[in-house]
């Protein structure tokens, strides 16, 4: 109403009719869900850099990954994070570990080849002696006490003398694990010869977890069910749930709860990303069954990458690298991607700092199978470093396949969200449209100016409407304001086809 105007003389109003700028909103913080060593227990804390991780939830932990996966999240562009610590304090009473020792190779640089794992939880004194045997073969000798068991002649190769084999099956100290060395041949993936002792890691803060310690609820904000209080999120990470799996805490179904849980996080949501990992130890053909016969998922809002990836060892007295999910440097790349590009640049074709190799190295077949059913592959080439080489979800709609649309929409629905906000309540008029469309208009040009949008002007890139067409009587009386908006998302180059051919100049 107004104002009534008694006394002649001149007044000054000020009215607001200016635009209100619609700001964007951040598009890369990580969320982590995991063990550590020390900090609170199911609540969401951030991080700002690997010297708050420190202080706030200890260092890395033997057996257990989100410290390292966090470390990778900011030393590949990450800056900021909100991580829940998974587990109960009376970590104590956990049962203790298998003891273990990681053998090194003849390979430049000894990486780890074999993994050897006493059979019974808290078994001591166990140890191995690795020695040179004819033609490329190594003798095997285990010890506990007074027992000793001989293997001779064994091989990395595949056939009757592999040593998995054979020590797996007759064994009845200890089991063997392989650990892929990229690039490497038979003799060079054969184990150094000399002794190695297990021991077994503290299991300190490795408490056994369930799907229901990652799901939390809302009501204490713990778990994921806190992460919904925070806003900022948009990437979900839970590498530790294969630690968990490792350890038998979880089997492939519990990790699949977990997951799940995680996608369902994400969809409710519906601003985050969620970014999983495959097991471990998969090839590509396992991979594959994993992914489509028993994970299974079909979700916009997930996005799965393999295989694990190789980084150094923290944790000193074992062996110099180890590998691990590769879900917290995803999240830097996607996160220093966007820095660099924008959200609408596809995070792939990215170097992955801080990777020494991987698990598993691909061929151009392998990835064929797996790229087109949402596996984004990690790939190493010649000269060109180790990079990711994929940028699909996990959906099969095509119209979601790759993760830069899915994520560009998260960015221009919140951005919207958030700055239209003053919007409620403001009398629904022709003029209260213009203003909307007006403010909405102005955002979305800034988002095609960046590149994000596909369209040789703006109008063929967007459209935003809000008339008495979409916005009849009916409408009206119902409370109700409906503004139709179109995008055109820039899709990625992803398969770059150069047609060559002869041609005859005088022709």
């Amino acid at each position: 109403m107004a104002t009534a105007y008694l006394t002649p003389g001149v007044y000054v109003e000020e009215v607001d009719r200016g635009t209100k700028p619609i700001e964007g909103v951040g598009t890369a913080v990580a969320a982590f869900l995991g063990i550590a060593e020390k900090g609170p227990i199911g609540e969401s804390v951030m991080v700002a850099n690997w010297t708050q991780y420190q202080e706030t939830f200890g260092n890395f932990v033997p057996g257990a990954y989100m410290a390292q996966a966090v470390h990778g999240y900011f030393n590949n562009g990450g800056t900021l994070a909100f991580v829940v610590r998974i587990g109960k304090e009376d970590a104590g009473d956990a049962a203790p570990a298998a003891a273990t020792a990681e053998i090194s190779a003849k390979a430049s640089g000894n990486p780890v080849t074999l993994k050897a794992i006493a059979r019974e939880a808290g078994s001591d004194g166990i140890s191995l002696e690795v020695s040179d045997g004819p033609e490329d073969t190594f003798n095997l000798t285990v010890k506990k006490g007074t027992q000793e068991e001989k293997f001779e002649g064994l091989t990395m190769a595949r056939g009757a003398k592999n040593a998995l084999e054979v020590v797996n099956k007759t064994s009845t100290l200890v089991t063997l694990e392989e650990v892929r060395i990229q690039g490497a041949s038979v003799p060079e993936r054969a184990p150094q010869a000399g002794s190695y002792a297990l021991t077994a890691a503290s299991t300190t803060a490795l408490v056994p977890v369930s799907p229901s310690d990652y799901e939390g609820n809302v009501a204490d904000r713990s778990g994921l069910g806190g992460l919904e209080a925070v806003d900022q999120v948009t990437m979900v990470c839970v590498p530790d749930v294969m630690a968990a799996f490792q350890q038998g805490v979880l089997d492939r179904d519990g990790v699949k709860a977990v997951q799940l849980a995680v996608i369902a996080h994400c969809e409710r949501m519906g601003d985050r990303v969620a970014i999983l990992d495959t097991l471990p130890d998969l090839n590509a053909q396992e991979a594959y069954n994993w992914r489509m016969n028993e994970a299974g998922y079909d979700s916009k809002y997930a996005a799965m990458y393999y295989p694990w990836i190789q980084v150094a060892n923290p944790i000193p007295g074992g062996a110099t690298t180890m590998v691990m999910p590769p879900s917290g440097h995803m999240a830097g790349v996607w996160a220093r991607s966007d820095s660099e590009r924008g959200v609408h640049k596809a995070p792939a074709n990215e170097v992955i700092r801080g990777v020494l190799g991987l698990g598993m190295s691909l061929t151009n077949s392998e990835q064929g199978v797996l790229n087109p059913v949402g596996l984004n592959c990690i790939r190493s080439f010649p000269g060109r470093g180790i990079r990711v080489w994929g940028a699909r979800t996990l959906s099969s709609d095509a119209s979601w396949r790759y993760l830069n649309v899915r994520r560009l929409f998260n960015y221009v629905e919140k951005s919207i969200f958030n700055g239209t906000q003053w919007v409620v309540f403001e009398p629904n008029s022709m003029d209260l449209w213009e203003r909307v469309k007006r403010d909405i208009k102005a955002f979305l040009t800034r988002v095609y100016m960046d590149g994000a949008l596909f369209g040789a002007t703006a109008d063929q890139a967007f459209f935003v409407k809000c008339d008495a067409e979409n916005n009849p009587q009916a409408t009206r009386d119902a409370g109700q304001l409906i503004v139709d908006i179109g995008i055109a998302p820039v899709k990625p180059a992803e398969f770059v086809i150069c047609r060559s051919g002869q041609y005859a100049p005088e022709a």
